[in-house]
């Protein structure tokens, strides 16, 4: 086994006074290497919403070390690795194997694995049936076929959130055709929010943003938006009726779908990705204009790589606050009160 300084949490998920969300250093044992295995240092990784929940709600009391998108160098490769090489600049997102036979990972979308996909952190390890610990630490042991390349040009600290929120947005953008001359409106303004604008700007679509204030009209516009509607003016939601051919609904708390439906054009779609919990829905708002609601999440190991080059190309990476990581608790308390633009990404190396 191996050793790497971490953040874990491994106290009581909550207290008497509400939630416990504090980490601490500790050492973290990682496995020696698989065969098919890289060892990567995790320079920056980012902190997600998925992050925030999964430390507040443990419920068994046992350690975790959070962090599903990170970026960093390959220190050491085993010995059937042919793809990557000591000192490669790698990224690595919320999934680290799968099954690799069922129907969905036949089709490159592990993300939808029959078997459920290993994720980076709280999944179960395939081989010795472990609990994966996440990228909240210097080192992380990964199988080569689920890290990527990071393109050159690509920020490191501000490429680490494509992993997570980036493929989450593509994913929907790309199986959903959309391209030039397409009218996408993105709901929210966040995380998840603001690179599905810079990325449906980059595809060609006209792309506006629905918002419950102006507050961030400006934000809007500088990420590359036509056009911001305030959805708690119902004149402007009227006016936009029936308009768009996609909404990328980022919204993380629980909401009404119907006034998003009703901005959807004839044959289109809603795709919803922030909140994943139950909805409920007048079915009268899809039968009129024959609309449709879906969702995504993540991307399978082809679509995570064309994710990866289309940024590198377009140059298109998050809005982060960089953190040292020893300021984890902070990230996260601050990101409990949604008091980040937009993503937080912790640098590593105070863990040497």
């Amino acid at each position: 086994m191996r050793t790497t300084a971490s953040w874990q949490a491994d106290g009581p998920a909550s207290t008497a006074d509400g939630p416990a969300s504090t980490l601490r250093r500790t050492p973290l044992k990682r496995r020696d290497l698989r065969p098919d295995d890289l060892a990567v240092r995790v320079d920056y990784c980012g902190v997600c919403h998925t992050d925030l929940h999964a430390v507040q709600a443990r419920d068994d009391g046992q350690p975790l070390v959070p962090g599903h998108e990170f970026t960093g160098v390959v220190t050491e490769t085993g010995p059937e690795v042919t793809g990557f090489a000591v000192g490669d600049a790698v990224a690595v997102g919320n999934i680290v194997d799968s099954c690799g036979t069922c129907a969905m990972c036949r089709a490159d979308q592990e993300n939808f694995c029959h078997a459920f996909p290993t994720l980076t952190y709280g999944g179960v390890d395939r081989h010795d049936g472990s609990t994966t610990q996440g990228g909240y630490s210097r080192e992380y042991v990964v199988r080569a076929d689920f890290a990527y390349p990071l393109p050159p040009g690509l920020d490191p600290a501000a490429a680490a959130p494509l992993l997570c929120a980036g493929i989450t947005v593509w994913e929907p953008l790309r199986a959903l055709d959309v391209g030039p001359g397409a009218r996408v409106a993105v709901a929210g303004l966040g995380g998840l929010g603001h690179l599905a604008v810079k990325i449906a700007v980059a595809l060609g679509a006209e792309t506006s943003v629905i918002s419950r204030s102006r507050d961030k009209a400006d934000d809007a516009h500088r990420l590359g938006a036509h056009e911001v509607i305030v959805s708690t003016d119902p004149d402007q939601m009227a006016a936009a009726r029936d308009r768009f051919d996609v909404v990328i609904d980022t919204i993380a708390a629980p909401h009404d779908l119907g006034p998003y439906l009703r901005v959807v054009a004839m044959d289109g779609t809603l795709s919803h990705l922030g909140h994943l919990g139950p909805v409920t829905l007048e079915t009268t708002d899809l039968l009129i204009g024959r609309k449709r609601l879906s969702s995504a999440g993540s991307g399978g190991r082809p679509a995570t790589a064309a994710m990866l080059a289309f940024c590198a190309e377009h140059g298109i990476t998050a809005d982060i606050e960089v953190l040292p990581s020893a300021r984890v608790n902070e990230a996260l308390d601050r990101l409990r009160r949604n008091d980040v633009r937009y993503r937080f990404v912790l640098d590593l190396s105070d863990l040497d």
